[in-house]
């Protein structure tokens, strides 16, 4: 499945700049979500073909909305990257866990992060 469209879940507005930026100068169609609650209705929504998901959040949590996404019937088919700076090994299968299909650590590395999504696609 080609990757088009990619929601961005973060709490921080200069994070969700930065990955946006990143995305929108490869091409793709970015939407946005401040919160794990806002992403998992965004989800449903706008039916993404990728989620970049922050971990730390006010509220749910990334790991949280994870979950709720990966299980959800509606939403399940869709990969979420996890992209957080929880950097330990642990976070790392955790987020694994949760249905996250990989995991990116903070601050973005542009080719990394462009590797990751290709390697989804």
């Amino acid at each position: 499945m080609a990757i088009k469209k990619i929601l961005v879940v973060d709490d921080s507005a200069t994070e969700r700049h930065i990955i946006g930026e990143v995305l929108t100068k490869q091409g793709f169609e970015v939407s946005f979500a401040e919160s794990g609650e806002m992403g998992v209705a965004k989800a449903k929504q706008d039916k993404p073909d990728l989620i970049v998901m922050d971990v730390v959040m006010p509220g749910l949590n990334g790991f949280q909305a994870t979950r709720a996404i990966s299980r959800d019937p509606e939403t399940q088919h869709i990969p979420i990257l996890i992209c957080t700076t929880k950097d330990q090994e642990t976070d790392r299968i955790w987020g694994i866990r949760q249905g996250a299909k990989d995991y990116v650590v903070k601050p973005v590395n542009e080719a990394e992060l462009l590797g990751k999504i290709a390697a989804l696609s």
